[in-house]
C-alpha cells in the first residue's frame, strides 16, 4: 500500500478529508453551477499498465472513479452528467477486452439496479445514448432495467453514451430528420440548426457548459462534437481517469463559476449603461 493511501486510512485524517469535502461543496454551491458536464474517460489502460494489471482491473478503477465524480456532481447541483463509456470505434479493439468492458458495464449496471443509493439519494435518471442495435443481449437487459427502474426519477440525469460517437449521432439525427419529411411530419423548408438539435441524443438535455478529458490528450475523439462547438468550456486535465479525484474537479467547477460570475456582472453593467 503506498503510504498515501496508508495515511488515509487513520480515522482523524479521514474526518479532516471529508470535513474539507464538505467545506468545498459549500463554497462551490455560493456560485454559478453549470447545468451539463461531459467527460471523456481517458487513461483506464495506461493506468492498468503502468501498474502491472490486467486491463479489466484498470477499467473496474476507472467506474470507481466515475462514481465519486457523479456524487460531486450532483452534491453541487449538476442537473445532467453526460458520459462517454465507449466508442463505437472501441469494437475495433481486441476481443477480450470488449468482452471485458461489456462485462464491467454489466456488472455496474446491475449494481445500480440491487444497490441504487446514488441514483434513489439525488434522484437520476439513467439514460444510455447510442445504436442499441450493436449492444449484446445480456448487456442491452441490464441497461433496460436500469433505465426502468430510474425512469420516475426527475432531479438529475446520468447519460451514458454506449455505443457512441458524434458523427454517428448526427447522422442519426440526420436520418430522423429524413422520416420525418417523407411522412409529411416536418416541412423540409423549417429544417435548421435547431431541428438537428431537437433530433440529436442529447435532445431533452440543457446545453453542454463542461467538457472534461483527462490522460492528457487533447482531442474530442468524436464525442460531442455539436454539443460542444459554442458557449462550452472544454479542459484537457493531464492525469489517468481513475487518478482524476475530486478535488481535480472541483477546481475546474470553481474556474468556470468565476468566469460565469464575471461575465453575468459584465452584462449587468451594460444594461445599467443603457438604461442611463
Amino acid at each position: 500500500m503506498a503510504i498515501g493511501s496508508w495515511i488515509r486510512t487513520f480515522p482523524l485524517v479521514q474526518y479532516l478529508i471529508a470535513w474539507t469535502q464538505e467545506l468545498f461543496m459549500s463554497v462551490l454551491k455560493t456560485g454559478p453551477v453549470p447545468q451539463h458536464v461531459a467527460f471523456v474517460m481517458d487513461g483506464n489502460r495506461r493506468f492498468a499498465r503502468r501498474r502491472k494489471l490486467e486491463v479489466k482491473e484498470g477499467h473496474s478503477a476507472g467506474f470507481e472513479s466515475l462514481a465519486h465524480i457523479l456524487e460531486m456532481c450532483y452534491q453541487v447541483g449538476i442537473k445532467v452528467v453526460t458520459v462517454y463509456a465507449f466508442s463505437i470505434e472501441n469494437f475495433k479493439r481486441p476481443t477480450v477486452e470488449v468482452d471485458a468492458l461489456m462485462e464491467i458495464a454489466r456488472t455496474k449496471l446491475l449494481q445500480i439496479i440491487h444497490h441504487g443509493d446514488l441514483a434513489d439519494r439525488f434522484g437520476i435518471s439513467i439514460r444510455v445514448l447510442g445504436q442499441r442495435n450493436m449492444i449484446p443481449p445480456d448487456v442491452l437487459a441490464a441497461i433496460d432495467k436500469s433505465t426502468e427502474m430510474t425512469k420516475r426519477n426527475t432531479t438529475a440525469i446520468l447519460n451514458i453514451c454506449f455505443p457512441y460517437t458524434s458523427r454517428d449521432d448526427i447522422a442519426t439525427s440526420m436520418r430522423e430528420i429524413v422520416k420525418k419529411s417523407e411522412k409529411n411530419e416536418l416541412d423540409p423548408e423549417t429544417i435548421d440548426e435547431k431541428t438537428l438539435e431537437q433530433n440529436m441524443f442529447t435532445k431533452d438535455c440543457p446545453p453542454l457548459d463542461i467538457l472534461v478529458r483527462t490522460s492528457g490528450v487533447e482531442r474530442l475523439s468524436d464525442f460531442m462534437l455539436w454539443q460542444s462547438h459554442q458557449n462550452c468550456t472544454v479542459e484537457f486535465v493531464d492525469c489517468l481517469w481513475p487518478e482524476f479525484e475530486p478535488w481535480r474537479f472541483g477546481l475546474i467547477l470553481l474556474k468556470w463559476s468565476r468566469s460565469k460570475a464575471v461575465e453575468f456582472r459584465k452584462m449587468e453593467m451594460e444594461r445599467e449603461q443603457r438604461q442611463l
